[in-house]
């Protein structure tokens, strides 16, 4: 049996955690981390006396603000939030449906930051969460411009499915990229849910590099997929300038 080492057994004190499991007892600690209770407390109090966890008056432990500070300082967290934002407002402003911005963790998308209204489309997004790539728009415009032998592994699946619509064949996914390397812009059709439509465009950093990517997600039944491109290419090409990216660099 492979002993593991103390970062391990920490760091899974920390991945207990998830959209689905905000708040945990230390029970339910130490049975999601696979540790004893008798290691789990030991962990969870180092944790707790440093600030990456706090435990409220129920008992139950939550991720504290110590970690958000921490996270705060990645490059493609805060910073990149921040010089996005006015970019994303006037996206919403234009549209008024849900922008979102994410970036691209090994083959998931992650969401950075969400704007959304009240009439807006139901979506299942939240900052943080993550969804495979081939299923969301943003996804698309990061899989597209990935290094090649990354789609190449990634197309060859399995690539998972949320509805009838979700593209799960490899050479129909590898036209699709083809693409949206094409016109600069990728269409997510149905593919989370049945009722929802992306329009996204990649976001440049300095280097030229695809650094992130930017969507809004409207209701697929009245959707206006021409008139939304110039506004998603005109937020993503906003947001790579403010990253210090010149047209001139672009690929």
């Amino acid at each position: 049996m492979t002993t593991r080492s103390a970062p391990d057994r920490l760091l899974s004190v920390l991945a207990a955690f998830d959209l689905e499991h905000p708040a945990l007892s230390l029970t339910d600690i130490s049975r999601r981390a696979g540790l004893t209770l008798t290691t789990a407390h030991r962990l969870v109090a180092a944790l707790t006396d440093w600030g990456a966890l706090e435990r409220d008056e129920a008992g139950l432990y939550h991720v504290g603000l110590r970690l958000w500070e921490v996270a705060a300082l990645a490059p493609r967290g805060l910073a990149l939030r921040q010089v996005a934002l006015p970019y994303l407002e006037d996206l919403y402003e234009a549209t008024h449906e849900n922008v979102q911005l994410a970036v691209r963790d090994g083959g998931e998308v992650v969401y950075i930051e969400w704007l959304s209204g009240r009439s807006a489309v139901g979506v299942h997004i939240r900052v943080g969460a993550r969804w495979p790539l081939h299923a969301t728009g943003v996804g698309l415009a990061l899989l597209a411009h990935s290094a090649p032998e990354f789609q190449d592994e990634y197309c060859a699946g399995p690539l998972a499915s949320f509805t009838p619509y979700t593209v799960t064949e490899p050479a129909r996914l590898r036209r699709m990229l083809a693409e949206v390397r094409r016109t600069g812009v990728a269409v997510s059709s149905r593919q989370v849910t049945d009722d929802a439509l992306s329009v996204a465009a990649p976001v440049r950093g300095p280097d030229g590099t695809v650094a992130a990517a930017v969507s809004v997600v409207v209701p697929q039944a009245d959707a206006q997929v021409p008139a939304l491109v110039p506004a998603v290419r005109l937020a993503a090409r906003g947001i790579s300038r403010g990253l210090g990216w010149q047209p001139e660099q672009e690929p």
